[in-house]
């Protein structure tokens, strides 16, 4: 019996996500094609791997030793990718990379250019997506890696099967507008009357400063929901409400905006996420030091604060 690498993908992708459609959407195939792969697989092993219960199903004995070694022969594989690329040098990789907006204005240009200077044979290509959305795209394989946020506040759950090294540590900052002058810092529960310009609350960020305000004891009044925090400043140059904006998002920060220390710190990291097992893993250690030594060069390396979020 010889077992196909490409059907051991499909079964494993099933295990983790219940459905064929998902298994199917992950790997980029049809659900149909998935269901006869996997029809196939079940006969070439001489039973059955899993039984449909509605849309989900669930494992068979077989199916689940299966699977067991599925996982050990596909990250087999994958070191042994690994390692040949490694033994090329890499001289020639291309990376896609998930991105969002404040990365990519604030942090992303000038760490592409130190990796050109550095290491001309990595190529980087970038993929704007939602915060929410890169970390499931690496482990999806639809990325090489992405930048992903976690909030002191409000922490992401963690894919066990990626690996995410911090690159950055960026604090939280109040937005009002520049006509009304304000101590050094500002107390959150100084800003609870006041209308808010949020990002939505399904969003990370979203989430994070509502659970800050909450914490200094209040529900903010949402009046202007906008999920880029240049869309959020430029509303509060025009008076319209006040904000949180992170290091990052100060990049592109317009005329009329004052910003102030929150007196109780909020931190957000930003790391880098990549499969654990993934291929070029030389080439990503070169792209993390590139944007960690991009970020210290900005004044976001890691602080001792940052040694109190509550990463998973």
């Amino acid at each position: 019996m010889e077992l196909s690498l490409t059907r051991l993908r499909m079964l494993r992708e099933l295990y983790r996500r219940g459905t064929v459609t998902a298994a199917a959407a992950s790997l980029h195939y049809t659900a149909s094609a998935v269901s006869q792969q996997l029809a196939q697989l079940e006969r070439e092993v001489g039973g059955p791997l899993f039984e449909r219960l509605g849309r989900r199903v669930r494992f068979t004995e077989l199916g689940l030793v299966l699977t067991e070694h599925a996982e050990e022969i596909l990250g087999s594989v994958e070191r042994a990718e690994l390692a040949l690329e490694e033994a090329r040098d890499e001289r020639s990789v291309r990376l896609t990379a998930g991105v969002w907006a404040s990365v990519t204005a604030g942090l992303l240009p000038a760490a592409l250019a130190r990796l050109a200077q550095d290491h001309p044979g990595i190529t980087v290509s970038t993929r704007e997506l939602a915060p929410e959305e890169t970390a499931g795209a690496v482990r999806d394989g639809a990325l090489d890696f992405s930048f992903v946020i976690d909030y002191s506040g409000h922490p992401m759950s963690w894919d066990p099967s990626l690996t995410r090294e911090v690159v950055a540590v960026e604090r939280l900052y109040a937005a009002l507008p520049e006509a009304e002058p304000h101590g050094p810092t500002v107390e959150l529960g100084e800003l609870a009357d006041r209308p808010w310009i949020l990002a939505g609350p399904r969003s990370h960020f979203g989430r994070a400063a509502r659970n800050a305000c909450r914490r200094a004891g209040f529900e903010p009044r949402t009046i202007h929901q906008a999920e880029e925090q240049f869309t959020a400043l430029a509303l509060v140059a025009g008076g319209h409400g006040v904000t949180l904006v992170s290091d990052l998002g100060l990049a592109n920060r317009p005329a009329g905006v004052a910003t102030y220390p929150l007196a109780e710190p909020v931190l957000r990291t930003v790391s880098i996420a990549y499969r654990t097992h993934a291929v070029r893993k030389l080439a990503m250690q070169h792209v993390v030091d590139a944007v960690r030594r991009t970020a210290e060069a900005h004044g976001l390396g890691e602080p001792v604060e940052a040694a109190r979020l509550p990463l998973p």
